[in-house]
């Protein structure tokens, strides 16, 4: 215990208030230092301890620079692994940092926890987005609270289910909803765990984001890793942008022009096909007779992908975001294509027509406020409708069905994993394709009471 007290995490401060903090696992041998050796290892054949003497004779420090910063070997880099946590900041900054097939990590739950006492990030910082954000939240506490009392009578506790169990699963049904009122520039804390190579080729491209939360971030990781492994970042100087002025110019123009995607989008449609039937034909078996909960071969994904488009409240976007094996497109979050039906369906009666009026109140608020698009996202809820653009493989887009079409996933997201299965199979019947689905999907299902992760006494 006296050990763990002793680390040396590194911690650096964000402007709103939110922090970076690069881990100090206690390590003998550092990311650098397990970098340097496989390295050296694939440049020799006299064995690991033969390399470890290398470095207890020269360290890693000069190895690092030259050969991983110096002539730009990327492969280096990512063979040492860091874990830095970012805290306090917006879900809209969370979704930026995520936005990587190889992002690994894990973010706070609106569907577990309470976010009552969650800050805002308010970049407008004025009377009138304190107001909205604020009414945000007060609305959000009286539908957790009448929500939490509503709900056992249209869900009762069942004979054999435990009432502890029970009522976990009742306040996250309370969450689920209550979720949808949250504003997107609520605060939310996330962990990030990746290559010293990922971290730094993503800090090229945060840099150049639309908000400027975001490109905060990824200076101040920039300077906290720097800090941490001093051979394997550079300084956030003029020199740098100098040097690599070329794509730095290239990736802000794709960040400005291209980042968000805001066209509008069908309910569920398959919008393009590109699996190769004929070759595919050859593994029938392999669709038709897979079992459950059983993934398809990786190197079938070499048959050709499909692209959906669809709708999906913002909440949800933030669940299916997870999935790094298929490509998707950032949306922007407006209040164009509408409120969730959802959300609303849920809600009492008086609550539904109390929410229908807050939400053009302050949707309108919001568009006085500013008239940067990016700007008026911290302000609107995650219950409102975004356009989603997804495209993957044949075994990434049934891993994500089958994992998402079930009653312990949140029912906006479930229902339209539920239409993404049956346009699939529709479209490769001839192939004989098998999808396994929940039987109700999205349902109320006391299990969700089981999944939670709680503190060992």
């Amino acid at each position: 215990m006296s050990e763990k007290k002793n680390l040396n995490h590194h911690e650096v401060k964000l402007n709103h208030g939110g922090k970076i903090v690069v881990l100090d696992t206690g390590a003998v041998l550092t990311a650098e230092m397990t970098a340097m050796l496989q390295a050296l290892h694939s440049r020799s054949t006299k064995g690991i301890k033969d390399h470890l003497k290398v470095l207890a004779d020269r360290g890693s420090d000069k190895f690092m620079k030259t050969f991983y910063v110096g002539y730009g070997h990327k492969s280096i880099g990512d063979c040492g692994t860091t874990t830095v946590f970012i805290e306090g900041v917006s879900m809209l900054a969370a979704k930026a940092i995520q936005d990587s097939k190889l992002y690994n990590g894990q973010e706070s739950s609106t569907r577990y926890i309470d976010f009552t006492k969650q800050p805002f990030v308010d970049p407008i910082n004025n009377e009138m987005s304190k107001n909205i954000q604020e009414k945000w939240r007060e609305f959000y506490l009286k539908v957790t609270a009448v929500m939490k009392t509503k709900l056992p009578n249209r869900y009762p506790l069942n004979k054999g289910e435990k009432p502890e169990i029970y009522q976990k699963a009742i306040n996250a049904r309370a969450f689920d909803i209550a979720r949808g009122f949250l504003p997107a520039g609520t605060s939310t804390n996330l962990a990030w765990t990746t290559t010293l190579r990922q971290f730094d080729d993503r800090i090229m491209s945060l840099r150049h984001h639309p908000l400027s939360e975001v490109r905060e971030i990824a200076n101040k990781l920039n300077d906290a890793l720097l800090s941490v492994y001093p051979s394997s970042f550079k300084e956030n100087d003029e020199s740098r942008i100098t040097k690599y002025a070329a794509t730095n110019e290239y990736i802000k123009n794709a960040y400005k022009k291209y980042y968000y995607h805001d066209s509008a989008s069908p309910k569920m449609k398959l919008v393009r096909d590109n699996f190769d039937k004929k070759s595919l034909d050859e593994f029938k078996d392999l669709l038709a007779t897979r079992p459950p909960k059983t993934e398809l071969p990786k190197w079938l994904g070499a048959y050709g992908e499909a692209t959906f488009a669809f709708t999906l409240d913002f909440g949800s976007f933030r669940d299916i975001q997870r999935h790094r094996a298929v490509t998707q497109r950032m949306p922007l979050l407006t209040a164009e294509i509408g409120f969730n039906d959802w959300y609303l369906n849920e809600l009492t009666e008086d609550l539904r027509n109390e929410a229908k009026l807050l939400i053009l109140e302050l949707t309108s608020d919001t568009e006085k406020l500013t008239e940067n698009v990016a700007l008026r996202q911290y302000y609107l809820p995650m219950g409102l409708n975004i356009s989603n653009y997804l495209r993957g493989d044949l075994p990434a887009l049934i891993y994500l069905i089958e994992l998402r079409a079930n009653s312990l996933v949140h029912p906006t997201l479930a229902t339209q994993a539920t239409e993404m299965a049956k346009l699939l199979e529709e479209n490769c019947n001839d192939i004989s394709l098998k999808i396994h689905l929940s039987s109700e999907p999205g349902r109320f299902d006391v299990k969700r009471g089981e999944a939670d992760i709680i503190k060992m006494e």
